[in-house]
C-alpha cells in the first residue's frame, strides 16, 4: 500500500530507495538488535526498476553559457563551486564540504574524507584547479565554498534560467567530468581513484569507445 500510494506522486526509483533503507532498518533489528523478527517483510515486496540511468552531458555552447550566467550572481562562491565540480567529479556535498585543511598543495591532492559510500578517498588536482583555488579567498570557517546546499540549488536554477538550458542537474556535471577523464585517455582505475566508484561496471556507462580509437593506442 505505501508503494502504491508513493508511486502516485514521485518517481519508481525514490520509492526502491525509500524501501531499501526500510529493509536495511528490518535488517539491523534483527541481526544486529536482536529483535524477534520472524522476516524482513520488505523482501517480499516487488521491487520496480530503476529506470535508465541519466548520462546528461554538456551540450556545444552550454558550458559557456553556463560558466558566463553563474559568474553573474550575487554569490561569488557559485561560480568556483560550479568550475570545480565540472573539473573533479566531485559531488555536491564534497564540495561543499571541503576545507582548506584537505588540499596538500605540494603533492597536487585533495583529501575528501566524508564520501557517499564511507571511504574516504584522495584526488590528484590539475593545474586548473589548482590555479582556482589559489585565487580564492579564504573564508573564517575553514570552508573551501562556505555556502550552503540551499542557496547553491536555487543559484543554480536561475542560472539555468537564463543561460536557457533545460534538463541539466548538478550531478550532471559529475558525469560530464568523468567522460572527459575517459577522453583525456585515463584508465578505469584511474578514474575510478578520482570518482571514488568501488563497482568498476558504474564506469562503464562514462565509456564511449570505438573500434578505431583502440587501433590507435595498440599502435
Amino acid at each position: 500500500k505505501y508503494r502504491d500510494e508513493r508511486l502516485k506522486s514521485v518517481m519508481g526509483v525514490t520509492v526502491k530507495r525509500a524501501l531499501g533503507i526500510l529493509q536495511h532498518a528490518f535488517d539491523i533489528a534483527h541481526d544486529e538488535w536482536g529483535w524477534d523478527v520472524p522476516s524482513n517483510p520488505i523482501k517480499s515486496i516487488r521491487k520496480l526498476a530503476s529506470g535508465k540511468a541519466r548520462d546528461r552531458r554538456l551540450m556545444p555552447g552550454e558550458e559557456a553559457r553556463l560558466l558566463a550566467e553563474v559568474g553573474k550572481c550575487k554569490n561569488p562562491w557559485i561560480l568556483p563551486c560550479v568550475s570545480l565540480a565540472i573539473e573533479t567529479a566531485m559531488r555536491r556535498s564534497e564540495l561543499l564540504r571541503m576545507t582548506w585543511n584537505d588540499i596538500a598543495w605540494e603533492k597536487r591532492t585533495l583529501l575528501i574524507p566524508l564520501t557517499k559510500n564511507g571511504d574516504p578517498r584522495t584526488i590528484p588536482l590539475t593545474d586548473n584547479v589548482l590555479r582556482l583555488l589559489k585565487r580564492l579567498p579564504r573564508s573564517l570557517d575553514g570552508y573551501v565554498i562556505p555556502i550552503s546546499t540551499t542557496c547553491l540549488r536555487m543559484a543554480w536554477d536561475r542560472a539555468l534560467r537564463r543561460a536557457d538550458i533545460y534538463d541539466l542537474r548538478f550531478h550532471d556535471l559529475r558525469h560530464e567530468a568523468i567522460s572527459r577523464f575517459f577522453e583525456m585517455g585515463l584508465s578505469v582505475p584511474e578514474v575510478a581513484l578520482i570518482s571514488g566508484h568501488r563497482d568498476y561496471r558504474m564506469l562503464f556507462r562514462y565509456t564511449h569507445l570505438r573500434a578505431e580509437d583502440v587501433v590507435l593506442k595498440l599502435k
